[in-house]
This record gives C-alpha cells, sequence and structure tokens, in this order.
C-alpha cells in the first residue's frame, strides 16, 4: 500500500534530451508503485511520449519551445495554461534556463517547486585536467528521486523497474529473421568523442554475423546517418538490418524491448534498451560512467571504458564536447574482439 502524501497531482519538468528523459522511466515506476494516488503529467518533447506509454497514471504535456512556448512570452503562455491542470507540486528534473524560469512565475503561486541539483561542483572536480578527483558519483537516477524526496514522495530505486515487454512488432518492414539472438547497435553519439570508429565497429559486426543464429540491428536518425548504416548493412549482407527510416519510434521501441542485447555510446539508446530490462553493453571515449549516466540496471562490466593509461585525463568533460588534443583517438583503445566477447557472454545469459 502507498505512502500517503498531500500530492495529487505533480507535474515533472524535462525538455530533453532523450537519454536524460528515458533516465526517468524506472524512477517514475519507483514512484507510482510507492505512491498510487499520484496523477503525473509530464512536460516534455511531443517526440518522447511513446517512452512513457506503458506507465500508469501518466499524461505528457508537450512543450512546444520552438514556436508557442518560446521565450520568455511564450513560458509564460505555458505556466498560465500549466496552471489550469491544478497541479500540487512541480518537480523540475532539468534545472535549464527555460525550467528556471517557470520556476520564477510559479513562485507567486504558491505551487511548491523543486530543482534537481545536477552536481555541478563534483563534476566540475571529475573532469579537472589538474588535481581530478575521480570517484564515482551520484547516478542522474539518485538525482532524480532527490527530486521527489524533496517534495515529500520518497523513493528508493530498485533494479526491477521494467517496462512490460510489447510483443514483438511486424518485422515484414526490415526482414528479421526467426529463431534468432538480436543483438541491436546503435553507433552514434552527439559528439565524435563519444563514437567508436566506424571501421572499428565494422570490425564487431562481422565477428557478430559469422556467430551462429545472430542477426544485428542498427539504429540511428537523419539522413546523413541513415545513409551510413546503409552502407554498412550493405556491406555486411542480409544479417545485418538498417532500421532508420523504416520504423515509426513507437515501432523502433517495441524492437528495442526485444533485442537480446544492445550496444550502443554514452548517448540515449542504451537507456531506451535498459529501461525493458534488455543488457546494455556500453563503449565511452572521453566520457566516463562516474559521471552518473550509466544505463539504469546494469553491471559495471558492461561498460567498456577507453585506456586511462594512455588518456588519464578522461573524463574530460561530462557531455564529450570538450576534450585535449588527441583525445578523440580515446576509443581506438577499446578492442572490437574485446566488445564482440561481451556482446556474445551477455546473450548466453539472455535467450
Amino acid at each position: 500500500m502507498g505512502k500517503k502524501n498531500s500530492i495529487q497531482h505533480l507535474l515533472i519538468i524535462r525538455l530533453s534530451a532523450m537519454g536524460d528523459v528515458a533516465m526517468l522511466v524506472p524512477v517514475i515506476l519507483e514512484l507510482v508503485k510507492i505512491h498510487p494516488q499520484l496523477q503525473i503529467t509530464i512536460l516534455t518533447r511531443k517526440r518522447f511520449e511513446p517512452i512513457f506509454e506503458e506507465i500508469p497514471n501518466i499524461s505528457i504535456f508537450p512543450a512546444d519551445v520552438k514556436t508557442k512556448h518560446k521565450g520568455i512570452f511564450g513560458l509564460f503562455r505555458l505556466y498560465r495554461t500549466l496552471l489550469k491542470l491544478q497541479l500540487d507540486a512541480v518537480a523540475d528534473t532539468h534545472n535549464v534556463l527555460r525550467s528556471s524560469i517557470l520556476k520564477c512565475f510559479f513562485k507567486f503561486s504558491g505551487i511548491p517547486f523543486i530543482q534537481i541539483n545536477k552536481g555541478r561542483k563534483e563534476k566540475k572536480l571529475l573532469t579537472k585536467k589538474i588535481n581530478k578527483v575521480f570517484k564515482p558519483l551520484k547516478t542522474t537516477h539518485e538525482r532524480y528521486a532527490d527530486v521527489f524526496k524533496a517534495l515529500g514522495l520518497p523513493i528508493t530505486i530498485s533494479q526491477n523497474n521494467k517496462l512490460t515487454k510489447p510483443k514483438q512488432p511486424v518485422t515484414t518492414k526490415i526482414n528479421l529473421k526467426n529463431d534468432v539472438k538480436l543483438v541491436g547497435v546503435a553507433p552514434f553519439a552527439a559528439h565524435k568523442s563519444k563514437m567508436y570508429p566506424l571501421s572499428m565497429m565494422e570490425e564487431v559486426l562481422a565477428l557478430l554475423i559469422n556467430e551462429k543464429n545472430y542477426q544485428v540491428v542498427l539504429f540511428g536518425g537523419g539522413s546523413e546517418e541513415e545513409a551510413i548504416l546503409q552502407d554498412m548493412a550493405d556491406k555486411l549482407g542480409d544479417k545485418v538490418i538498417n532500421t532508420v527510416g523504416k520504423l515509426s519510434f513507437k515501432e523502433e521501441l517495441a524492437l528495442i524491448s526485444n533485442l537480446n542485447v544492445m550496444l550502443a555510446m554514452d548517448s540515449g539508446n542504451g537507456h531506451l534498451a535498459a529501461n525493458y530490462g534488455v543488457e546494455v553493453v556500453t563503449l565511452w571515449g572521453v566520457t566516463h560512467p562516474y559521471a552518473g549516466f550509466a544505463p539504469y540496471g546494469q553491471s559495471i562490466e558492461n561498460s567498456i571504458c577507453a585506456d586511462r593509461q594512455k588518456y588519464p585525463l578522461i573524463p574530460t568533460s561530462v557531455y564529450g564536447n570538450k576534450f585535449p588534443e588527441g583525445y578523440d583517438k580515446a576509443m581506438e583503445t577499446i578492442a572490437p574482439t574485446h566488445v564482440f566477447k561481451t556482446i556474445v557472454e551477455l546473450g548466453k545469459s539472455n535467450n
């Protein structure tokens, strides 16, 4: 039975990015389990709505920050509309300029408004060149949970909060084989310093498709990535399928949920897969899981990091957008055979 709390309708703010939005899922699953009286509205981008479809008592309020809700007047318009929802509290799990402006508006409403502590000071110490403090920080999932605790909605995040896997989607669009182990591969990231070299990724894929009963499905977005992945699939044959441009986001999630293993960078697809309990192997270049962005419920061995003996300043930044000269090559220290063996071992235990 859930603990009683005066909060009946909670607004959660997380506008972007996809991975950070996806990391809310296991936390919200715990929240609705412990506090079933809650009605939750999530203020986020419309395109992220399918991420939350399986969770009860959730509604999405789409933020249109490029047009209707753009600028301070647009945010005031948004605030006035949100007030009509009869909210009892606001959990800002983003804490950016837009949400801070909304906080200023909500100040006059008397509605409690708690913002996430992103741990900027600790993260700065973790990424320093000199006197680096190299230790694991609080995870983003824990930081989200802290926001709810501050509102009087305490939760302890368990490792068993998983979304229900939809049935395998119709596969005629992408020609999946029957009775195979599916390995998803999402080779792209926001910054090239977080991307495994594509030539080395092809080596991993070549090793995988030589394994009996394995098929690889490639994930990405946009015309440039579609062309790169299609070229990769054409080289490697029909055991490698490019999904870009062939599936809706909802269909992609259904496919991801039915993978045996997902191979991703420090990026959103790994978090999407982890929410369904899929084994996720992540590759880390100039970023590092110590910053708190490892996918939910995954063994530390599933995070394969660049060699810090050769590149001791790792992590050079939290998001991978800053690094010293030469550090863009850090991922080349991760051997394709190591990635391949890790995937196969996980595949053996996940049928």
